[in-house]
């Protein structure tokens, strides 16, 4: 079978369930695992290079008003590698081709190709859609594998955090200029590792608030994870975040790889789950340097 991921998270599942060989195309974000960086890449981002969050967020909102696409399909390298299945999303723009973009560039080349939408708004249906990715590429029996070992991890996190006594109040930060309540998996994700989310709703888009609205149910911790963002960025938006003194001065304040284990619905997420479960508790052992670091403590 030969695939065209056009999606980071399938991506990365596609390879996890052993399906990384009939990958031939992928977008430009497609980093994870290496290998994925060695196959055609067919998406690339209208977003120019070099903005900060302000800037983004507002070409973003321009692009969006205007019906313009935030992503650029490579007909002519699609067409070439002449693929069976193609798999992408309707579920945010903002993040990746769209579904109807797609099917409209197969059918102007005249492709046989079957399209796959993957559109997880939680936890369990990112962890089903490995599921899915599994039986349309015939590795089902991989896929259960990979889906029984990250749903122990899950289960093991929640056992570990079902006697705390104190549940932190968590301002978990999908942007941080201006600010996002986080979305989808993400709050569920504070859930599980034994945190209250303060702002966003699990299975819903995520949304701008004013700090106001972020700030209103005091929370004992902040937690920013600007999507598409690695660690090191991470951090240096939120020691920018706490220069400008809108943060109360003795909440902690938390960084961590949100390009990797919170924007991405694949199995990284759960990752994101273990980090959170030790950031949370302030007995416990510290999480890994790769995943989190403290910028104010």
């Amino acid at each position: 079978m030969r695939i065209v991921s056009l999606l980071p998270s399938t991506t990365e599942i596609l390879f996890a369930i052993g399906a990384g060989d009939d990958v031939v195309g992928v977008t430009f974000e497609c980093d994870y695992p290496a290998a994925a960086r060695q196959r055609r890449i067919v998406s690339t981002s209208a977003l120019p290079e070099g903005l900060d969050p302000a800037e983004i967020d507002a070409f973003v909102t321009a692009a969006t008003r205007a019906g313009e696409d935030l992503y650029h399909l490579d007909e002519d390298a699609l067409a070439g590698l002449d693929a069976e299945l193609v798999v992408t999303q309707d579920l945010c723009a903002v993040c990746a081709v769209d579904v109807s973009v797609v099917e409209d560039a197969l059918a102007h080349l005249g492709c046989t190709a079957d399209v796959l939408t993957i559109d997880p708004h939680t936890m369990d249906e990112v962890l089903t859609s490995i599921l899915t990715l599994g039986t349309a590429t015939g590795r089902l029996e991989d896929a259960e594998r990979l889906l029984g070992e990250l749903q122990a991890r899950l289960d093991s996190v929640r056992r570990g955090v079902a006697d705390r006594s104190h549940r932190p109040r968590v301002l978990l930060l999908e942007w941080t200029d201006p600010p996002f309540a986080p979305g989808h998996w993400v709050p569920e994700m504070v859930t599980a590792a034994g945190g209250v989310p303060t702002v966003g709703a699990a299975g819903e888009k995520s949304v701008r608030v004013t700090w106001e609205q972020a700030l209103a149910n005091e929370p004992d911790l902040v937690v920013c994870a600007p999507c598409g963002y690695g660690l090191a960025e991470s951090a240096e938006l939120a020691q920018a975040l706490v220069g400008t003194g809108v943060l109360p001065p003795d909440v902690p304040v938390w960084a961590v790889d949100a390009n990797s284990s919170f924007a991405r619905p694949g199995p990284r997420l759960v990752d994101g789950v273990e980090s959170l479960a030790r950031i949370f508790d302030p007995t416990g052992p510290r999480p890994a340097a790769e995943a989190a670091v403290q910028v104010r403590p």
